[in-house]
Formats: structure tokens, sequence, C-alpha cells
């Protein structure tokens, strides 16, 4: 048996990406925020490809529902119920004036944009804060110890 077919029956646990980030704590908040954001983005886009393809025009005999909406009926129960563009779901509200579904696509969005970026960053710099503390006492070392300024 050739060592290639050896190396072709190794399988990895299914909790070993788990272990990998289990004690960089940056990397374990960063997939974290990773998750958040890509569900965020998700939300924002599935909105935004309703907000295009919905058909306001009659609600009552072609409802959202008939037309294929899953997240639009969401958004409405949390009552936001009127676009930009002057159509509404037929209730009249007057609490909600800022919130639309543009706003709510807008805003998702821009969290899953932050998030990602925030994710790279915590990625990247999961040792920042250890940095810190080291750049912190070798000063406090330098000006204390080596300067004589105790």
């Amino acid at each position: 048996m050739s060592p290639c077919a050896d190396i072709a029956k190794i399988r990895l646990p299914w909790f070993r990406v788990h272990i990998v980030i289990l004690n960089d704590p940056g990397r374990l908040i960063s997939v974290h925020i990773m998750h958040s954001g890509l569900a965020a983005g998700w939300s924002g886009a599935i909105t935004f490809y309703e907000l295009i393809t919905l058909d306001p025009t009659d609600p009552v005999y072609n409802p959202i529902w008939r037309q294929g909406c899953y997240v639009i009926p969401f958004i409405s129960r949390l009552g936001v119920i009127r676009s930009l563009y002057s159509w509404s779901l037929g209730i009249k509200l007057t609490i909600n004036l800022y919130w639309t579904y543009e706003t709510i696509h807008i805003g998702h969005i821009s969290f899953s944009g932050s998030s990602l970026l925030a994710a790279f960053w915590h990625w990247a710099y999961w040792m920042y804060w250890t940095l810190i503390k080291f750049l912190v006492y070798t000063c406090y070392w330098h000006l204390f110890f080596v300067l004589d300024l105790v």
C-alpha cells in the first residue's frame, strides 16, 4: 500500500475548526462577528431583492405572500409598513415616520459591511491588547529603571 493511500484515509473531526479558535479570544470573537455580518448581509440582500420584485399596486388580490416575499412580512410585523416610493401595505400609521423598507435594507447592508471589517480586524490583530500592554510596560520600565526617574 502506498503512503498516499494512508494519507487519503486521514479524517479530521467535525469540531476541529472550533478547537483552532478556542484559545484565541480575538479570533473567537472574529468568527462570531463574521456570522452576524453574514446574517445581516443576507437579510439586507433578500430585502433588496424583494423590494425590486414586489408589485405593491394591488395588496388585496395580489398580496405580498402570494408574490413570494419572505422577509417583508417579518419586517411588517415589526411595524414598518411603508416605502420611500410612496406605497404602503394599506395600513395607515403615523407613529413610524422614519423607518421604511429601504432604510431597513440600507441599515442591514451597512451593518453587514462594518461587521465584516470588524471581523477582519479582530482576526488580524487578535494579540492587539497584549501588544499594548507590552508597550506600556516597556515604556514604564524604560522611564523608571533605565533613566532613573524613580
